[in-house]
């Protein structure tokens, strides 16, 4: 999607002070179908990364699922030297805002995951954009850690797709795990600690919402706070 000039500057420039609280149409809920093919993952601490528009919100969401252990807000792919908020929101650095999540899969599976993250969190068929925000760096992506992930992502993404409940074809991408950077300590836990941030209260409060609503054998009202 080619994005005119004058809107990536105005997007870069409001992303400066945080993610962008334009007012436009609220996201959609979707219940995403349950995943025809499931998980068959190891015991133990497993990882996931997944980038969905702004990370705070996608943070904030797997913060209070049952089963994850740690949630970090970061940029997936890029240069470590490019990696820092204030580059990566010119959307000219290859990164996307992403979360890396440590989950017990006896608890929630990779495919449970992946169903949350396309229900309430991110809308598979925007190229480039979620909510509010433009930009590459916003791109929905899912980023398998190992080849389970990658077999379980790959036939969800597919089954999404003819599934046909967004009206729309199904954008995103898988992505090769490449380097995953934590961001900046002021965006970790962001939610929880600015409940009352305009962005926070327009577009991610209402994600959690829509988790307990939704997903209340998943949900967990405790916040996972500092990655603890």
């Amino acid at each position: 999607m080619q994005i005119p000039k004058s809107l990536m500057i105005a997007a870069g420039a409001l992303a400066l002070s945080g993610c962008s609280v334009a007012a436009i149409a609220s996201e959609k809920v979707v219940q995403a179908p349950e995943a025809a093919v499931q998980a068959n993952e190891l015991d133990g601490l497993q990882v996931a990364i997944f980038a969905g528009g702004c990370f705070w919100g996608v943070e904030g969401v797997f913060s209070h699922v049952r089963g994850v252990k740690s949630s970090v807000s970061g940029f997936h792919g890029g240069r470590a030297d490019t990696a820092t908020y204030r580059q990566i929101v010119t959307g000219f650095t290859d990164h996307a805002e992403a979360v890396r999540i440590v989950y017990d899969p006896n608890v929630i599976r990779y495919d449970e995951l992946l169903q949350i993250l396309f229900s309430v969190v991110t809308d598979p068929t925007l190229l480039n954009r979620q909510g509010p925000d433009v930009g590459e760096h916003y791109r929905s992506a899912i980023v398998p850690m190992n080849r389970e992930q990658a077999r379980v992502a790959k036939a969800y993404l597919a089954q999404l797709d003819e599934s046909g409940v967004w009206g729309a074809p199904v954008v995103t991408q898988i992505e090769f795990y490449k380097k995953f950077y934590e961001a900046e300590d002021y965006h970790q836990d962001f939610m929880a600690k600015n409940p009352r941030h305009g962005y926070i209260v327009r577009w991610d409060a209402p994600k959690v919402r829509a988790l307990q609503e939704l997903y209340p054998e998943h949900y967990t009202s405790t916040f996972l706070r500092d990655g603890s």
